[in-house]
């Protein structure tokens, strides 16, 4: 055989083998059971972009034939929320937050564990409205509890005289912040936490629970406690000192009341609330703050998903006022924790509070609240270690 055919002799299968072997590639031959590659690929896009928070609209512009409810269903639930809560932290800050000192505070920790769950989640929301209110996300839309609306003028009339808008100087000036919300659950009874409460640098408070003769299992700080009319102490002498008293409107009255309260005014009637309340509160008008209503508004219809009702109030669609004070909490500390919380309806005979004797038994349908829903929320951020549950009820 001459060289030249020796050469095409075993250059042609080469050719043949080579071309073959493009082909294949190129026409995507299908083996049984196996995805074709471009489908592959773009389907862990998909996955990919939405674990990281990009916008559903980013979906519709990949070539596949997957479709974006059935991936959307897969990933988030009806809330926005993620289905697989134990997202780790990306290693920017796993790296950032693991070179901190032991036991040292986490800048931004809760905000950006719950932007990891709930991509929608955007921190700037104040604690407390100042004269430049009006310019908050939907505060003035609604009417109360979710927003200000035909309040406006009783409202300016009431920042004018506190002129105070912030904790105070020194937490104010605090460049991380170690939050933790003190339910009012007879959970908290005879668990001695009362140091490991104080060691945090805002300690809030609900209502009327009382902290004297408690001092061992709820500690002795008190930072602000939020409260409304029919739920504020009615016995001054039970207001703690150096603590703010912050008030939160359900309803249009209750900020008339707020007004004689800051002025000092006498209370003439009581008229529209459910049960007696407070006619004076032991605090100068700079120790008294509002509490900015977006918290309740987005933990009750973003949050929790409860009616909406046309932005008013009706049947089952407010949040309780703890699940309020931690939504206002993830936009304004840095570390959240929570004690107090949860309520164990399997044991009937256990303490309703840790400050009574009435037991679990009482609890009755709420016409306003929706317990179930909320403590299904309340349970993702506890699970995606957004916020520290230190008595476990949750």
């Amino acid at each position: 055989m001459k060289p030249r055919h020796k050469l095409l002799f075993v250059l042609c299968p080469m050719l043949v083998l080579g071309f073959i072997y493009y082909s294949s590639g190129k026409l995507h031959l299908h083996v049984w059971g196996q995805k074709p590659q471009r489908e592959a690929e773009e389907t862990t896009v998909v996955v990919l972009s939405l674990n990281k928070g990009a916008e559903v609209k980013r979906i519709a512009e990949m070539e596949t034939d997957i479709s974006v409810g059935r991936i959307i269903g897969s990933v988030y639930d009806k809330q926005g929320f993620l289905l697989q809560l134990d997202t780790k932290l990306p290693l920017d800050l796993t790296y950032k937050y693991g070179n901190l000192s032991e036991g040292a505070c986490k800048p931004e920790y809760a905000a950006n564990k719950m932007a990891l769950i709930y991509p929608k989640f955007r921190k700037s929301a104040p604690m407390f409205l100042d004269q430049n209110y009006k310019r908050l996300h939907n505060v003035c839309t609604y009417m109360p509890p979710f927003g200000l609306k035909t309040q406006e003028k009783i409202i300016d009339s009431i920042l004018s005289e506190t002129k105070s808008y912030g904790l105070g100087e020194k937490l104010d000036s605090l460049s991380c912040k170690r939050c933790i919300i003190v339910g009012n659950g007879g959970i908290l009874f005879n668990k001695s936490l009362g140091s490991r409460i104080d060691d945090y640098d805002v300690v809030v408070r609900l209502n009327e629970a009382p902290i004297k003769g408690y001092f061992k299992d709820v500690g002795t700080k008190t930072t602000l406690r939020i409260t409304y009319p029919e739920g504020a102490f009615q016995k001054p002498e039970n207001y703690e000192k150096d603590s703010l008293f912050v008030f939160s409107a359900f309803k249009q009255l209750d900020f008339k009341w707020l007004r004689h309260m800051v002025f000092k005014e006498k209370l003439r009637g009581i008229d529209g609330f459910w049960k007696s309340v407070a006619h004076y509160v032991p605090r100068e008008p700079t120790e008294i703050r509002i509490l900015n209503p977006y918290f309740i508004q987005e933990a009750a219809f973003q949050f929790i998903g409860l009616p909406f009702n046309g932005g008013a109030m009706g049947k089952g669609n407010v949040p309780t006022l703890g699940t309020v004070a931690i939504t206002m909490a993830l936009h304004n500390c840095d570390e959240v924790a929570v004690a107090g919380f949860g309520y164990d309806m399997n044991t009937p005979n256990a303490p309703l509070h840790y400050y009574e004797t009435v037991k679990m038994s009482v609890i009755k349908e709420s016409w306003t609240h929706n317990i179930s829903k909320e403590k299904e929320f309340l349970r993702k951020l506890v699970k995606a270690n957004v916020i520290t549950d230190l008595t476990n009820g949750i």
